[in-house]
């Protein structure tokens, strides 16, 4: 099996979750590229004006108005993209939303729509891409989150929904793989990124109002790793150092982590302001803005920069490490007594 990807100035690539945040900075970004582009959201008003404004601006770009919890719904949208463009090479799903809440106060029926939207969003969009891909195969890029490595507290059912999508985006991976397929099969984990995911929440624990917990990385480092996926075979990018270092004390120091964890859960509320309307029954409210505009983001990040080239960055460690062996040695020859 041989994955072959286009050149992204040549691809015509689906993205769901692209009325806001990181969905909609990545659409820009393929616009401005040169790919054409389908946009998938819930909210047709916002679709419009931003499919507008990318055409005005020399791009090539059209939307689809879709719930991706609806497998059938998802697979009309794919449609589209093929009557419009005749074929699809990337496949991204971004689609998500979140609730801050404590499990047991959750609601029942926002759980299950999390869900919907989360996990299952994520299957209907890569069972419906490999129809599309299994001959000419192409890249199916999910959105996950560095949550899928660590519990969350507060924003628990968000965690559990990602670990469910990084289970099955990994499982799909390997079966892909055996059955020869030449799909490249990727996973974008973000850390703490500055879009509006937390004002769209429904949020039961704090009279304040929700934002993603610091430190947080600008939507545009997470948009150039899917598109650095839609074009290189990589199985996995986190966004943010500091997302890598969270995970890792969760997984070696789990007893202190679940100690130390609660302690940061009031960096997730700004008490001075209150909760927006949730977009999660209403997908016309509060969309069409990259950022959360709360925070003030990180607009790089070294260890990601790393991740999107594995081979050169061993090189370099590899060269400093022996360079630094070299002085040592060179060192102690010197000081060495005649």
């Amino acid at each position: 099996m041989s994955i072959k990807l286009r050149p992204l100035a040549e691809q015509v690539i689906v993205i769901t979750g692209a009325s806001s945040g990181i969905g909609l900075t990545t659409a820009r970004r393929a616009a401005r590229a040169g790919a054409k582009v389908l946009l998938v959201s819930r909210s047709e008003q916002a679709l419009t004006e931003i499919v507008t404004d990318i055409n005005a601006k020399g791009g090539e770009a059209d939307y689809a108005v879709a719930d991706v919890g609806d497998g059938t719904q998802v697979r009309a949208a794919a449609d589209k993209a093929v009557a419009r463009w005749g074929r699809i090479d990337s496949w991204v799903n971004d689609a998500g939303m979140a609730i801050y809440a404590k499990l047991v106060d959750t609601p029942e029926n926002e759980h299950r729509r999390l869900f919907e939207t989360n996990y299952w969003g994520v299957v209907h969009g890569c069972l419906t891409a490999i129809e599309h891909l299994r001959e000419r195969g192409g890249a199916i890029v999910t959105v996950g989150s560095i949550a899928s490595d660590l519990p969350s507290p507060i924003l628990s059912a968000y965690a559990a929904s990602k670990h469910a999508a990084k289970g099955f985006v990994d499982s799909l991976r390997i079966e892909l793989k055996a059955d020869r397929l030449p799909i490249s099969v990727s996973l974008v984990k973000p850390s703490g990124i500055d879009t509006p995911i937390a004002q769209h929440a429904p949020n039961h624990a704090s009279p304040g109002e929700a934002q993603a917990p610091p430190p947080v990385y600008t939507p545009e480092l997470v948009a150039d790793a899917i598109l650095y996926c839609c074009g290189h075979h990589r199985r996995e990018i986190t966004v943010g150092g500091s997302g890598v270092a969270q995970a890792m004390f969760a997984q070696h120091f789990k007893s202190l982590y679940d100690v130390l964890a609660p302690l940061g859960i009031p960096a997730f509320f700004d008490e001075r302001k209150s909760q927006p309307p949730t977009n999660m029954w209403a997908p016309e409210v509060n969309v069409g803005r990259e950022r959360s505009g709360e925070r003030t983001p990180k607009p790089f990040s070294l260890y990601t920069s790393a991740a999107k080239r594995p081979l050169a960055t061993a090189v370099l460690v590899g060269s400093a490490i022996a360079g630094a062996a070299a002085l040592r040695s060179a060192r102690r020859v010197s000081t060495a007594p005649r």
